[in-house]
């Protein structure tokens, strides 16, 4: 017969405060792409490892897989702003390692361009009353 009971946790660890949703949105609206990495046209994800103080910091940021270019600078500093909920465990004080990806990926390029037409019959018309004097226009969007 399975064992349902809820299994009980002797210490609380620290979580970011929103889930881990809020914590992906976080760090997408903090995250700047490096101007190297956007010249050498360097896309990829940067392993970073830290600890979270029982306090909610974060402290020790090492980078465990980096992609140079100034990605791995930006990740740190991505992950100096993350601040977790604090945790009471009894007086028991704890120290969390955990680990991220911190993705850097290229903007999407997008070309905008519009074209006008007039019918050519219009102007070329004897009649000024017959013109059309609305042109045409098609807008294009292309994404790479």
């Amino acid at each position: 017969m399975p064992d349902h009971h809820n299994k009980k946790r002797f210490l609380n660890l620290p979580k970011y405060i929103g889930g881990s949703k809020a914590f992906r949105e976080f760090i997408t609206e903090n995250l700047h792409y490096p101007e190297t990495a956007l010249e050498a046209k360097v896309e990829g994800s940067v392993i970073v490892e830290y600890d979270i103080l029982d306090n909610g910091a974060v402290s020790n940021p090492r980078v465990l897989k980096g992609l140079g270019y100034g990605c791995d600078e930006e990740a740190i500093r991505v992950v100096n702003l993350l601040h977790f909920e604090k945790v009471k465990n009894r007086g028991v004080r704890v120290k969390l390692t955990s680990k991220t990806n911190i993705n850097f990926r290229l903007p999407k390029v997008s070309i905008n361009y519009s074209v006008s037409y007039t019918n050519e019959e219009d102007k070329h018309s004897i009649d000024p009353e017959q013109k059309n004097s609305n042109p045409v226009t098609y807008e294009y969007t292309i994404q790479l």
